[in-house]
């Protein structure tokens, strides 16, 4: 009797959604969404009123997206509404002393 048996139909449905939650999980990350790209839930207060509820998290896996910028010793991370990259909610800029070469050793 074979080990490798064909696959019954619950296998290869979950097989499928599996596959297809993998492929959305790495476009969210290919789009620049907040929450897979490095932001902290205590970072993610997009209206600035000093908490972080579960709808604000929500919309860092879902609607909100980062673009991250280095002009010499300054880092910036830009943060916007998918659908309207250019009016950014919040920017974040940080100084790092010797250039971005000190920050990466």
């Amino acid at each position: 009797m074979s080990r490798f048996t064909r696959l019954s139909g619950r296998r290869k449905v979950l097989f499928a959604m599996v596959a297809l939650i993998l492929l959305l999980v790495a476009g969210l990350r290919w789009a620049g969404v907040a929450g897979l790209n490095g932001t902290e839930p205590r970072q993610m207060d997009w209206n600035a009123d000093g908490e972080v509820s579960r709808v604000e998290i929500l919309q860092a896996y879902t609607t909100v997206v980062v673009h991250e910028s280095v002009d010499g010793d300054r880092s910036c991370r830009s943060y916007a509404r998918l659908r309207d990259r250019d009016n950014p909610i919040r920017v974040d800029c940080r100084v790092t002393p010797g250039g971005a070469s000190a920050a990466t050793e």
